[in-house]
């Protein structure tokens, strides 16, 4: 890598450290508290989202299921129907996407509990839809609420800054386990890799 370049991505680096910073430290702690506890008291929680997004939720889907929980992704074609009780925690940067929106609608007529992960308080599911939100206050593709701005292009900022917000929150619910069941945790690795 040539010097100019090097030089570059060390400041890149540092400047998105600064932006994922900057939105973790706005976002609520209630919203936090509530993702938490929603993710506690449910016994089966299904995921939802699409793009770079859903492939965030998806790895929060993950340790989900590390930590013990009955996890199912929308879309996989194992997933059961969902029923009164179940917790769907939808991620939607923008808040405004159809084929969520749609989701959410219908796992709402189902009986189940609606949570939205956004960076847009604004979108149509955060106002129609939602039981509950947790936003990130991170530039969002197609947002409209005032935000932590980004050099990055996109949502890349919302991306990161939900991965690390998922991350943590699965650290503040095995911050409770015993220490057999973090062992748990470790067996319940995928094996067939």
């Amino acid at each position: 890598m040539s010097e100019s370049r090097a030089a570059d991505f060390r400041g890149f680096t540092r400047k998105a450290v600064e932006e994922i910073d900057a939105a973790l430290g706005m976002v609520h702690p209630d919203n936090v508290e509530t993702l938490v506890g929603l993710c506690a008291d449910h016994p089966r929680i299904f995921l939802a989202g699409v793009g770079r997004e859903g492939l965030v939720t998806r790895a929060f889907a993950m340790r989900l299921m590390h930590l013990g929980k009955s996890v199912h992704w929308i879309w996989d074609d194992t997933t059961p129907s969902l029923i009164p009780g179940d917790l769907l925690i939808c991620t939607s940067g923008d808040g405004a996407i159809g084929h969520l929106d749609y989701v959410c609608r219908r796992a709402r007529e189902a009986g189940a509990y609606v949570h939205l992960v956004t960076g847009s308080r604004l979108g149509v599911t955060a106002h129609e839809v939602a039981d509950s939100v947790t936003f990130v206050p991170a530039q969002v593709y197609r947002g409209k609420d005032e935000v932590v701005s980004s050099q990055q292009i996109m949502g890349s900022l919302f991306e990161q800054t939900a991965l690390i917000l998922f991350d943590c929150v699965v650290q503040v619910l095995a911050q409770e386990f015993t220490s057999s069941e973090l062992a748990l945790v470790v067996q319940r690795h995928r094996n067939v890799e």
